[in-house]
């Protein structure tokens, strides 16, 4: 039985604290935190934006400074 209790509890305070963290939140920046994924690339952004109809606030890639190296991992 207290296992049971404990699970409730842990589910509710779950639920209560997503909750409180996106209180805040309104749809429109829901939306913009939903295309992050797509804004380093232009490429991909401009196939998203044809095909959902949303504007992606797309950057452009970083650029090599002379005398650093890039590092491929």
């Amino acid at each position: 039985m207290p296992e049971i209790l404990l699970g409730v509890l842990f589910v509710a305070s779950l639920w209560l604290t997503v909750e409180c963290c996106l209180k805040r939140e309104t749809k429109q920046s829901l939306e913009e935190a939903s295309l992050i994924p797509f804004a380093d690339d232009p490429e991909v952004a401009q196939r998203v934006e044809r095909a959902t109809g949303k504007v992606v606030k797309a950057v452009a890639p970083e650029e090599a400074k002379v005398g650093w190296m890039n590092l491929e991992m």
